[in-house]
């Protein structure tokens, strides 16, 4: 069974919760900006570790101390779903404090 999209609203509201994060394109994004690129490189490989404990893989576009995250969920049409969600939410309970 394929999870179930959020609606535009139900992503609103978790949005609220999750403090730079964008919905774009029908994914959500957020951009992080380090000190330093290789404070991005960890910071994408952490995701990355914690990405697949959970079984969910966003993209990552690491840039000159700037890591880019977008994920959506590919078995519900590339939308959002409650996934897309715990992973952002994963991700920003990361001990990592990157810039603005």
């Amino acid at each position: 069974m394929s999870p179930k999209p959020l609606t535009d609203a139900e992503i609103s509201a978790h949005l609220a919760q999750l403090p730079g994060w964008a919905h774009e394109g029908g994914a959500l994004t957020k951009q992080y900006r380090f000190d330093a690129y290789l404070a991005g490189i960890a910071f994408a490989s952490a995701v990355g570790v914690l990405a697949e404990g959970l079984g969910h893989h966003p993209d990552l576009l690491i840039g000159w101390r700037k890591v880019t995250i977008t994920v959506s969920t590919h078995d519900a049409g590339n939308q959002v779903t409650q996934h897309d969600i715990a992973l952002a939410q994963a991700v920003e309970a990361l001990p990592y404090k990157p810039q603005g």
